[in-house]
């Protein structure tokens, strides 16, 4: 049995899968807070071992906390395990480790890790890289800390690789709260920053007609084949939950324009092809190859 009890905070797909991964290895039940939550976001946490819990609850039992939520509302979870903790300040007298493993900036991270000032919780920053946990997938978590915590890091490392996670501890020169988020936010802007050039580019040459886009389609085939298979790979992903990706980008983008970089690309193309996307889907492509 183990001695900490875990709680994740979003029942989203991927936290909802996290927390599968963790009460099946062992983990037990994985406390979560459902206020406001639908019926699928419901019945997805019974069925991946989660129970609700008031925050109030989960700050008096729980000594390790996961913060798996959209971008925008991260920080909104952060104040509120704050202020449940200034609540029971007599009470919640254990250590207890709060990871947020949301698609922010490292300003935004480094503001959150402010919050936690003066308690008892240790702030980790953390990140997913790939797709949910399944049975053949596991994805990189990397965290980092702040350098007087990295002995909560590694029990937060410990822990969650027992439990079936795959944790990638970033340690080493200058390494502290800000640099998962940093990395987060340099893999955003080449991964999803690619999906966003390629569809406006797509949607550009729809725009023109759609023999115009389908020819594009067809010259990729013949010029790039290795990256048209990506495209096909990568743009329908972005379908279901471009509304994420909205905010993700802009945080890419203050991310980006903080190091002294021009960001306005990154705001007219990527912003505007996601936030289209999240509104409507209408354009139909055969991709070369495809049946």
């Amino acid at each position: 049995m183990s001695s900490h009890t875990i709680a994740l905070l979003g029942p989203g797909a991927m936290g909802s899968a996290m927390a599968l991964r963790l009460f099946s290895s062992g983990a037990g039940s994985i406390m979560t807070n459902l206020d406001g939550r639908s019926e699928a976001a419901v019945e997805r946490a019974k069925a991946s071992g989660m129970v609700h819990a008031s925050y109030s609850e989960i700050i008096a039992k729980c000594t390790i906390i996961y913060s798996v939520v959209p971008p925008k509302e991260a920080r909104h979870v952060a104040e509120q395990i704050v202020s449940a903790y200034k609540e029971l300040a007599e009470v919640a007298c254990k250590d207890i480790i709060f990871t947020d493993c949301n698609a922010v900036n490292p300003d935004t991270i480094k503001e959150m890790a402010q919050l936690f000032t003066g308690t008892k919780i240790r702030f980790l920053d953390g990140v997913i890289i790939g797709f949910p946990p399944s049975d053949t997938n596991n994805p990189g978590i990397y965290v980092s800390a702040h350098p007087d915590d990295l002995s909560v890091l590694d029990v937060f490392t410990e822990v969650s690789t027992n439990f079936g996670l795959y944790i990638i501890p970033l340690k080493g020169e200058g390494a502290s709260i800000g640099d998962a988020s940093a990395l987060k936010m340099s893999h955003a802007a080449i991964v999803k920053g690619t999906i966003g050039i390629c569809a406006t580019s797509i949607l550009a040459a729809q725009a023109s007609s759609p023999t115009t886009a389908q020819g594009l389609l067809h010259a990729l085939s013949i010029s790039q084949p290795a990256f048209l298979d990506i495209i096909v790979r990568l743009i329908p992903q972005i379908m279901p939950k471009a509304y994420r990706m909205v905010f993700e980008m802009e945080e890419v983008s203050d991310f980006v324009g903080g190091i002294g970089y021009v960001n306005t690309t990154v705001r007219q193309y990527e912003l505007a092809i996601f936030a289209r996307t999240a509104r409507v889907n209408k354009c139909k492509l055969v991709y070369p190859g495809s049946s």
